[in-house]
């Protein structure tokens, strides 16, 4: 009995580990499988280091991108990250305001967070 309540804990770190990291891994995984097995001629995809382009053919396991008039590139269809829906704005973490005269102007010390700020 004592060797079955010594195995116990190490038994619930493996249940909360499953539920927590590896069965929400799994299912978004398949969610992405699903997602690139679906794609079709005519969809607009990111890639997952973010360039668009338009799908406009497939060649064994690898997806063929116009990513320009005329430009084509071959990709593994596991580097296709989603598929661009063009009612939806595209999220962009990096967008910057452009200043009036097209120059980018960096903050200064004494405007930007406090981490930068001099004393």
């Amino acid at each position: 009995m004592e060797g079955l309540a010594q195995l116990l804990p190490i038994v619930l770190l493996f249940v909360v580990f499953y539920f927590l990291l590896i069965r929400p891994q799994r299912k978004k995984q398949q969610e992405a499988v699903a997602m690139q097995n679906s794609l079709t001629v005519g969809s607009r995809v990111m890639t997952t280091t973010g360039l668009f382009g338009t799908v406009v053919g497939f060649a064994d396991e690898d997806v063929i991108l116009e990513v320009a008039p005329g430009v084509e590139t071959r990709w593994v269809k596991a580097a296709i990250g989603r598929v661009v829906v063009e009612d939806q704005p595209v999220d962009d973490e990096h967008h910057t305001d452009e200043t009036t005269d097209g120059d980018n102007v960096a903050e200064s010390p004494e405007t930007g967070d406090s981490s930068t700020r001099k004393s």
